[in-house]
């Protein structure tokens, strides 16, 4: 009599079984075995994953939260595929009464499973290209939104290779923000416009930066021509929420709105560093306090002759795949001190190496002498 995989599964050790070859019996190419990490199981049967990838991209499988390279490896030995006795009709017909286990397919190989960084990059590409811009409420035409280069949420779940707990992350990471279905970055022009102008409204209604209720923030841009959607949106970039049971306040944090105006002072180019320090001073708003630690991986400084120079260098600007972040930083310098270095590598994820271990893989670590600073250049 016929058994198929029951049967196999139920075999005492040190006893064996018959095979034979399955009435379907075939390659069977739509039919891939996958192993699986005992903690992904349940992600797995519970049907929480998916592959994610364009046609020219390599695979990944993601979880919730997690992204994973499937990678195929060969088998040495021979791998024999039975079905469950219900799951087809074998017709093969047998001589005797032994039990005997059809095999459908021979497994080559097997893919594996292994924990990789999202691939971000392209999200950011994909948003930058069609910023949104305040004048597309005031054309109020429909069929503007529905434009090519606009990506709602399924949309970039299936481009990015990315969970979506990692493609959350890296939209708030942007200040990006869902309009009328679709993700969009802002245009900077039109953020700070947002900014200063709920700036200027805290002086006439003689509002705490710290302690900002939100409604009346709201409406008060609402009536200067903004959406409900970009006011809140400008707290959201550049403030904190707090959570108190009977309003909803936020406070501007002082970092984010001082390396705004950093950039601002910056945008035409670098500048002398007592230059650029009175100007920073003047901008930032009364109360608030800047310092150059705010500044760590925004800008460089650099000396020439007796004089220091600064300009905007950002971390957000560059690859987020290790070995084009550290090209991209020795093609900007080729030589690099770790308090200078650190702001622009402490935010690499790469599961499975520590960021000592991708210092050791993409640089070289010189120090002439022990009580002189490292310096480290391309490897």
């Amino acid at each position: 009599m016929a058994g198929g995989a029951e049967a196999v599964l139920s075999l005492e050790p040190n006893s064996a079984i018959r095979i034979c070859y399955h009435s379907d019996f075939g390659s069977h190419d739509e039919i891939l075995l996958l192993e699986v990490d005992d903690k992904l199981l349940p992600d797995i049967l519970q049907q929480r994953t998916s592959v994610r990838g364009l046609q020219d991209e390599d695979a990944v499988l993601c979880t919730p939260s997690a992204t994973y390279a499937l990678k195929f490896v060969g088998n040495s030995n021979s791998v024999f595929l039975i079905p469950p006795a219900n799951a087809t009709n074998d017709e093969t017909s047998h001589s005797n009464l032994s039990i005997i286990a059809p095999v459908i397919k021979i497994a080559p190989g097997n893919m594996e499973l292994v924990h990789v960084a999202p691939k971000l990059d392209k999200l950011k590409t994909l948003l930058a290209k069609n910023p949104y811009r305040p004048e597309e409420e005031e054309q109020g035409d429909e069929d503007y939104n529905l434009q090519s280069g606009l990506y709602r949420w399924e949309d970039l779940t299936n481009i990015v290779q990315a969970s979506d707990e990692e493609l959350k992350g890296e939209l708030q990471a942007l200040s990006a923000v869902e309009i009328g279905g679709y993700w969009r970055l802002v245009e900077e022009k039109a953020m700070g416009q947002i900014l200063t102008l709920l700036l200027h409204n805290s002086v006439l209604c003689d509002w705490s930066l710290a302690s900002l209720k939100e409604d009346e923030v709201v409406a008060t841009l609402v009536a200067d021509g903004f959406s409900r959607t970009l006011a809140l949106h400008c707290l959201e970039t550049y403030g904190f929420k707090e959570n108190r049971a009977d309003e909803c306040v936020w406070g501007l944090d002082p970092k984010k709105v001082c390396v705004y105006f950093a950039r601002q002072v910056l945008g035409d180019g670098k500048k002398k560093m007592e230059n650029f320090m009175d100007e920073w001073a003047r901008r930032i708003p009364t109360g608030m306090v800047a310092s150059l630690e705010m500044l760590e991986g925004e800008v460089l400084m650099e000396k020439v002759g007796i004089e220091t120079w600064i300009r905007v260098f950002s971390a957000s600007s560059l690859p987020s795949t290790p070995a084009e972040r550290f090209a991209a930083l020795f093609q900007e310098r080729q030589k690099w001190e770790r308090k200078d270095l650190n702001p622009y590598i402490r935010n690499l994820r790469v599961p499975g190496m520590s960021l000592e271990g991708l210092l050791i893989k993409y640089t070289r670590r010189t120090q002439p002498k022990a009580d002189v600073e490292p310096v480290f250049s391309a490897r």
